[in-house]
C-alpha cells in the first residue's frame, strides 16, 4: 500500500532507540525525510546513519533535550515546515503514590504533558496553513487502564490526551489529524527497564519477571517495534485523513474494554 507521504518531512522526538526509532524507520521506509532527536549526540549519529543505509532518505539528527525550551526550539528550527510530528519521550519510573514528591510530579508533567504540547504548539499553525498535517503522540496503555504504580505516567499523559482531543476538533477542517498510540509491552528498551524494576520489586529474576509480563498478555508475546512503527506510519498517511482524536491500543488484544 502506498501511504502517499513520500517526500514529506517528519520530526520524530526521542528517536535514537525504542518506539521513536521504530516510527522514524517506518516513516523513512515510506520516503519521508526524518528529523530524529535524542540527547546523546553520538548515539543519535549512529542511528541516523543506520536509517540512511536502510532507506536512502534525508536524515537530520538533532541532539536536544525536548524537556527544555532551548531543546524544543532547536528541534523545531531544524525542520522549518514539518508535515508530521511524532511526540515521544521517556516515561517516568513506576513507584508509590505516597513517595512521589512535588518535584517528581513536575518532572513527569513536564516530560509527558508539557513538552509534547509545546511541540504541537510549534507546528500546528504551519500545518493548518498548508492544509496538511499529522500529529501522533506516543502515550501509554495506562491512559485507559491506570495502575497505581504508573500514576505519574498516567496523570501526565491523560492531560496530553485531553488537550489533543480538544485540539483535534479545531484543526480537522484543515486536514490536520491528531491521534495517540497507546503501547503496552512492545519489546523495546523501556520493557527491559520495566522488567528489571519488576524483578527488583518482586525479588525474582529478570527472566521470570519478563515471563510474567508475557503471560499477562492476551497474545502471549510482546509486540514488535516494527508492528508499532507500521501503525504510526499509517496514522501519518494520506489514507488516514478521516481518523483523528483517537487512541489506538497496541497490546495484542489485552485491553479488556469495549472502547
Amino acid at each position: 500500500m502506498d501511504l502517499g507521504i513520500k517526500g514529506r518531512s517528519a520530526i520524530v522526538c526521542a528517536s535514537s532507540q525504542g518506539l521513536g526509532n521504530a516510527c522514524a524507520l517506518a516513516l523513512a521506509a515510506e520516503g519521508v525525510n526524518v528529523f530524529i532527536n535524542g540527547r546523546d549526540a553520538e548515539k543519535l549519529s549512529v542511528t541516523a546513519e543506520e536509517i540512511r543505509k536502510l532507506t536512502k532518505v534525508e536524515v537530520t539528527p538533532v541532539a536536544a533535550d525536548i524537556n527544555t525550551e532551548v531543546g524544543r526550539n532547536a528541534l523545531l528550527a531544524a525542520c522549518e515546515s514539518p508535515d508530521i510530528l511524532i511526540n515521544n519521550n521517556a516515561g517516568p519510573p513506576p513507584g508509590v503514590f505516597e513517595e512521589w514528591s512535588h518535584d517528581d510530579w513536575i518532572s513527569g508533567i513536564e516530560a509527558n504533558m508539557i513538552a509534547p504540547i509545546m511541540m504541537i504548539k510549534g507546528v500546528i499553525e504551519g500545518m493548518e496553513a498548508r492544509r496538511w498535517g499529522r500529529i501522533v503522540n506516543i502515550t501509554s496503555a495506562m491512559v485507559k487502564t491506570p495502575k497505581p504504580q504508573m500514576g505519574l505516567s498516567t496523570g501526565a499523559r491523560a492531560g496530553l490526551t485531553a488537550l489533543s482531543k480538544s485540539l483535534s476538533v479545531r484543526v480537522a477542517k484543515n486536514n490536520v489529524t491528531i491521534n495517540n498510540l497507546l503501547p503496552e509491552r512492545i519489546d523495546s528498551p523501556r520493557q527491559i527497564y520495566m522488567a528489571e524494576k519488576q524483578a527488583e520489586r518482586e525479588k525474582i529474576s529478570y527472566e521470570e519477571a519478563r515471563q510474567r509480563i508475557v503471560d499477562n498478555m492476551a497474545a502471549k508475546r510482546m509486540g514488535l517495534t516494527e508492528e508499532f512503527g507500521a501503525a504510526c506510519a499509517f496514522f501519518c498517511s494520506n489514507k488516514a485523513g478521516f481518523i483523528s482524536g483517537q487512541n489506538l491500543q497496541l497490546d495484542g488484544g489485552t485491553y479488556p474494554g469495549l472502547i
